[in-house]
């Protein structure tokens, strides 16, 4: 009887091991819920930058003036009936 239960004892054991350690464990588990909140939030922080972008590319494409906005601001671009003045400061 007590070879009975000394076999059932490291039985259970060998199924805790299992549990503990080894594919499928409580730790690997664990780290693959860090790993998929890291991703959530950085796919947050991306789709929110798209949004932002697409924003941008729809804004340009259906205003003339964001066009010419972005050509007086970014490139320093005139048309050319204007005239351009430059001020230099001391």
């Amino acid at each position: 009887m007590k070879t009975l239960w000394a076999i059932l004892a490291v039985l259970i054991l060998l199924l805790q091991v299992r549990l503990w350690i080894g594919e499928g464990s409580f730790a690997q588990v664990w780290a693959l819920e860090e790993a998929i909140a890291k991703q959530q939030a950085e796919n947050a922080g991306l789709a929110a930058r798209n949004d932002r972008l697409y924003a941008e590319v729809r804004n340009l494409r259906n205003q003339q003036g964001a066009v010419e906005e972005r050509a007086r601001m970014n490139l320093g671009l005139i048309r050319d009936d204007e005239t351009f003045f430059l001020v230099v400061e001391k």
